[in-house]
């Protein structure tokens, strides 16, 4: 909040005109876009490097190094080429993921309000030029730097330049600078600076190398790969112990374990991690969901409680004057959206007072509609384009009107104050909430009937009222609208129809269906909140509507009374929302705040996942959001939302599968110490690194491409923890154990078959066709893991094997890569041959062994959860609040 100037008048010498269009046009040829200089993007060789050059990526070096050295020349190329595949893939989607988010960033136009040729237009910013006429309103964002020549009310916060938080309130002659935000007021300037000659371009250059911090799905991921890569180390070293107490060489020992730890460490995770969120932030563009950072993603996939704005959002902000109450009666007015055809019905009396009514509202705002492409749209606050609309079918031309009698001045709209007044001639005309008028008017008990007829109808109900001043009371500068706004004679009350979007109804109710609360927050009167909530489904059974002026002061009662899914809270200021969304997140929810408003910042910041709107809101508020929704539409933030969900569930996945598929790979070396070395070893360390390099990371990178499917918005998400129980006993207890049995056991089949017992040494030719039989198995129980993890809760059979193409596709290369290494000469490098009969018939077991030891877990889970388990119940995400109201962490299935 800023000091009690904020409604003073906009008072000052017009900016003029503007510069013609050709001017501006020659002007922007000869200086160029107003567009910040743009550093020059690291090279690819250095992306390249740093990709091959991180801790993990060096750890592998020194060992391929060590690997050189000590005579193995064929284990030094397998690790570099673990060191390179990794780092040009992380190279490639890193590469991509930024190309991709400039493309992004581009769906986004800045743009701002100018006066060219004499009209007011809203023109891309980058088209700014010298001596342009810039027309300020709360909520704008400051796009050059520019000379103020008239202000009314005007305050900038220029915390990105100075770091001061207080708003500050430059008068006319002072400037101000790209960058900044118009907080409250309004202003016309002269464009003085753009593009690289701004002050924000100097600090911009000094900035430029600063990193962003991690988000929290990085650190979690940080964590994982911290944790795998102790596990690896420390696999390394027990086998490295191992080695040297059954009597192998130091240095051989040593390689040997270095083999084992690279196996284990997980080379696509942060790829793959990666390409998934930048996928999916590029389907949420295309469904107008635009995502201003790509941990927000997953942090969309956890929200529990989404507070939801009522204009533009649950309604279409299709605003249209569809009844107006005067004290002479009531008129209905009919026409078509914005179009100015239309008529007003009712007596002649009532018609001219609606005139009236209509000019006064009119002159009083500053929106207006215009016709572009045959199409009649608002040009400013379509609220405001809607009382102009009226004013044309009552054929009053304020538009004429206001280029012979300009107002005097003018008092900005102001969230506290809810009205906008202005001096035209010696009247004060005043437009604004009813609550926020009417007290100023004599009391009229037909009027407070009509508001709350009007109001249970769902419209929005604006007053109109005038003041005629006399000769010592017109204003001058700095005048406050309170002396003025008072003793009003009350010209009527005009109803406001914005229908709800044909589909919130459904979004709701998948709100509702995936556990998320969702609660409306408007400014509007409560009858008409209640009204519109009643409409969209919001309101069930048990209703509850409150007003911000009746909630508790402490923040604790605060989230306790609104932790209700379905309420309605009316007449909520900008400090209100930052409060509800501090309470809600105290009680554990991962809270989506949507706003527009210039004051919505501090809440947008606030919640976990702020949400603007791309159409109707304000720079301000689409620079706070996390989420900018190009259609302003409710059920976008649902499909947002899914997205977020399966990206989270795909993270799974992929983790799911890579670790299944290490123990396997671990198993032999298990086996071997086991048994003192009397077990010959199963696979080498090269057929590990195959494994890795050449069957593993297709399918995980397939299934981090998983889309969301029916049941991804089915029951409440739990996001606590990549790793967690439920995942380690099925990698650790179900899908890894059924793969290295049948990896054994084929191994096992193909050395007994030839003769071999145990504690003798196999030939050598049998012991390379048991090894290729191992690996064999290895490879078709992984083909077998990739289709049972696409999910939690349901098993192959259930859920297919289409619907994933990049799936089928990676499973086609993964057979043709074990053709590949089971032949000549990858066959011999490697250390296994083609397997016999026997081994390719037990090999082949390890399809059915994964598939129905995945389908008995998950029948056994379904079991324990005290259900039977019908077609696609057992899909059903559990979890809720406890009695105390915090939301329950523990985890629960995934689809």
């Amino acid at each position: 909040m800023v000091d009690g100037t904020r409604d003073a008048a906009l008072t000052g010498t017009t900016a003029g005109p503007g510069l013609s269009s050709e001017d501006a046009a020659r002007r922007l040829a000869t200086d160029g876009p107003n567009v910040l200089p743009q550093p020059r993007p690291p090279s690819a060789l250095r992306l390249l490097v740093e990709q091959t050059t991180h801790f993990f990526a060096l750890l592998l070096w020194a060992a391929a190094g060590l690997a050189l050295v000590g005579g193995m020349p064929a284990l030094a190329v397998a690790i570099a080429v673990v060191v390179l595949v990794n780092g040009v893939f992380a190279f490639a989607q890193e590469w991509r993921a930024d190309r991709a988010a400039q493309s992004l960033r581009r769906l986004l136009p800045a743009s701002a309000t100018v006066r060219r040729d004499g009209h007011r237009l809203v023109a891309p910013a980058e088209s700014l030029v010298r001596d342009d006429v810039v027309l300020l309103e709360a909520g704008d964002r400051v796009s050059a730097d520019l000379e103020l020549v008239v202000t009314g009310g005007l305050a900038v916060d220029e915390s990105m330049l100075t770091g001061e938080s207080r708003p500050v309130r430059p008068a006319a002659g002072d400037h101000v600078h790209a960058g900044t935000f118009v907080v409250e007021g309004e202003a016309e300037a002269l464009v003085r600076a753009t593009g690289g000659s701004t002050r924000l371009a100097d600090i911009a250059a000094m900035t430029r190398a600063v990193r962003h911090e991690k988000g929290p799905l990085a650190l979690q991921l940080a964590r994982v790969v911290r944790l795998v890569a102790v596990i690896a180390l420390s696999a390394g070293g027990l086998f490295f112990g191992v080695s040297l107490l059954l009597g192998m060489p130091a240095g051989q020992g040593f390689l040997f374990a270095v083999g084992v730890a690279v196996a284990l460490v997980p080379e696509g995770l942060l790829p793959t991690v990666t390409l998934s969120l930048a996928r999916t932030a590029q389907r949420m563009a295309r469904s107008h969901a635009l995502v201003r950072r790509l941990d927000a993603v997953e942090s969309l996939g956890a929200t529990t409680f989404v507070c939801s704005d009522k204009t533009g959002t649950l309604t279409q902000n299709r605003m249209s004057v569809v009844e107006v109450w005067t004290p002479l009666g009531a008129a209905t007015v009919r026409g078509d959206g914005y179009s100015p055809v239309g008529e007003v019905e009712g007596p002649d009396p009532v018609r001219e007072q609606v005139a009236v009514l209509a000019r006064a509202a009119a002159r009083a705002s500053s929106g207006r509609v215009r016709e572009v492409d045959g199409n009649w749209t608002p040009a400013g606050d379509p609220m405001e384009g809607a009382l102009h609309v009226l004013a044309l079918r009552c054929a009053v031309d304020v538009t004429a009107e206001e280029g012979t009698a300009p107002a005097i001045v003018r008092f900005p709209f102001d969230p506290r104050r809810r009205r906008m007044s202005a001096v035209v001639g010696s009247e004060l005309l005043v437009k604004g909430a009813p609550d926020a008028v009417l007290p100023l008017c004599p009391p009229d008990p037909e009027a407070t009937a009509a508001l709350a007829r009007l109001s249970a109808r769902g419209l929005r109900v604006l007053a109109v009222a005038r003041r005629c001043l006399g000769p010592d009371e017109l204003p001058a500068r700095g005048t406050v609208a309170a002396s003025l706004e008072r003793d009003l004679e009350l010209l009527g009350l005009a109803a406001i129809e914005d229908p709800p979007r044909p589909d919130v109804a459904d979004a709701i109710a998948r709100c509702r269906q995936a556990g998320i609360h969702v609660a409306m927050i408007t400014g509007d009167h409560p009858a008409t909140a209640r009204a519109v909530g009643t409409e969209v489904g919001l309101l069930g059974a048990d209703p509850l509507v409150l007003e911000e002026a009746d909630l508790p002061a402490d923040d604790a009662a605060l989230g306790a009374l609104i932790d209700h899914d379905g309420v309605v809270i009316a007449r909520v200021t900008p400090e209100g929302k930052l409060r509800m969304a501090r309470a809600l997140k105290a009680r554990g929810h991962v809270v989506a705040m949507t706003g527009d408003g210039v004051n919505d910042g501090p809440a947008l910041r606030e919640a976990d996942v702020g949400i603007a709107m791309g159409l109707s809101g304000t720079d301000t508020a689409r620079e706070a959001a996390d989420l900018v929704l190009l259609d302003d539409h409710f059920a976008t933030i649902v499909t947002a939302i899914e997205e977020g969900r399966a990206t989270f569930a795909n993270i799974r996945r992929f983790l799911t599968y890579h670790l299944t598929d290490n123990v396997a790979e671990l198993t032999p070396f298990v086996v071997w110490a086991a048994s003192g070395g009397s077990f010959p070893l199963a696979l080498s360390v090269l057929q590990v690194l195959a494994l890795d390099i050449g069957t593993d990371l297709l399918p995980a990178l397939a299934l981090g491409g998983e889309k969301a499917n029916p049941r991804t918005m089915t029951g409440a998400l739990r996001t606590s923890a990549l790793v967690d129980r439920r995942l380690l006993v099925r990698v650790f207890g179900v899908l890894g154990p059924a793969e290295a049995v049948v990896e054994m056991a084929a191994f096992t089949a193909v050395l007994v078959a030839a003769g071999w017992a145990l504690g003798s040494e196999p030939a050598a030719a049998d012991l390379a066709m048991a090894s290729g039989a191992a690996f064999s198995a290895v490879v078709l129980g992984q083909l077998a893991n990739a289709y049972a993890c696409r999910s939690e809760s349901r098993w192959v059979g259930r859920v297919g094997v289409r619907g994933n193409p990049l799936l089928a596709a990676a499973v086609a290369v993964e057979l043709l890569a074990l053709a590949l290494f089971l032949s000549p000469p990858l066959a011999g490098v490697l250390g296994g041959s083609p397997p016999p009969a026997l081994g390719w018939a037990v090999a082949l077991l390890a399809v059915p062994a994964v598939i129905l030891a995945d389908a008995a877990h998950k029948a056994a889970r379904a079991r324990r959860r005290g259900r039977a388990a019908p077609p696609g119940a057992d899909a059903l995400i559990h979890g809720g609040a406890d009695p105390r109201g915090v939301v329950d962490r523990r985890p629960g299935p995934w689809s």
